[in-house]
């Protein structure tokens, strides 16, 4: 399938988790750091968050940390996603009262999805029935012993329908970097995720499986100061450059000239939100042979000069 490079106007995407005790705050920040990150990386306020309790009381983490909700389950009017989060723990949340509140909020959601034990509450509350289904891998053989009605599956995450099921913490950042890229196109996925993933091999992730991509984006970001020609970078890989042509184009929805730009962009605005260095120093660190190149691009890019983005993080 295509992939779509960049989302120019975007909407706004209203997301509500639906925490319950000893719920796991790895796999919460797996999901809101790359949305507050994505926020930042475009400038744009698209992801837009509340967190909330059945009773809008407050609850711990399992590491013990405290958390006050921004309110009652009950207060939900409507929400693009609605995150059922639960971890240790879940069969005691698995009551009646909580099927009825979580059939209830469902209906408010475009699509609800379980993290880490979370899929068990769903289940248990019918809106699994008839669908795949995934749950954190610990609770596999006990979760398809207890629902016979569902096709649990291993994996990191699944959609079926309105409902996404997600393994844990690992995985929810998984599922998270694809909302980006589905909501606000591919430039903005590899800018969040650049952000949380280093030194790993980007061609084995979600998003970016195709493998001659991952390795051309390792070389890409291993040579931002002296950009590679793109011959240089076929003949590198052992492909003809119609061929990374073609491969960019489906797994990006860009060409490979478009994504080295962007890569080398961001390097740069990272930089100057970042660092005291003067633009001349960042010019060069990003392959322009001048600040005068190097403004142009950023201008063309984010619509403003070097000296005005580094003022917005002032």
């Amino acid at each position: 399938m295509m992939q779509k490079w960049t989302n120019t106007d975007p909407a706004q995407v209203r997301i509500a988790f639906l925490v319950f005790e000893d719920f796991s705050n790895l796999c919460m920040a797996n999901c809101l750091e790359p949305l507050r990150a994505a926020n930042a990386v475009t400038h744009r306020h698209v992801f837009d968050w509340r967190i909330l309790t059945l009773d809008g009381a407050p609850v711990q983490t399992s590491s013990g940390i405290g958390i006050v909700p921004d309110g009652a389950l009950s207060s939900l009017t409507s929400c693009d996603y609605l995150f059922v989060h639960a971890s240790y723990g879940h069969i005691t949340h698995d009551t009646a009262a909580t099927r009825r509140t979580l059939r209830a909020a469902a209906s408010k959601a475009v699509t609800t999805v379980g993290l880490d034990a979370g899929p068990w509450l769903m289940a248990s509350a019918g809106l699994l029935a008839g669908r795949r289904a995934t749950i954190h891998w610990d609770l596999l053989t006990a979760f398809s012993e207890r629902f016979l009605d569902i096709d649990v599956t291993r994996a990191r995450y699944l959609r079926d329908g309105p409902v996404i099921t997600c393994a844990g913490a690992l995985s929810a950042l998984d599922l998270v970097l694809a909302l980006v890229s589905a909501h606000l196109g591919q430039a903005a996925r590899l800018d969040v995720e650049d952000q949380f993933i280093k030194d790993t091999p980007r061609g084995g992730l979600p998003g970016v499986g195709d493998p001659l991509v991952g390795r051309a984006l390792d070389l890409m970001r291993e040579h931002v100061e002296a950009p590679l020609p793109l011959a240089e970078l076929s003949r590198r890989l052992s492909c003809q450059p119609r061929t990374l042509d073609r491969h960019f184009r489906r797994g990006l929805g860009a060409p490979p000239g478009t994504v080295y730009r962007h890569l080398r962009l961001s390097a740069a605005r990272k930089m100057l939100e970042g660092t005291g260095l003067g633009v001349a120093e960042i010019a060069l660190r990003c392959g322009y042979d001048s600040p005068a190149a190097l403004s142009r691009a950023v201008r063309g890019r984010f619509g403003t000069t070097p000296t005005e983005l580094r003022q917005r993080t002032m």
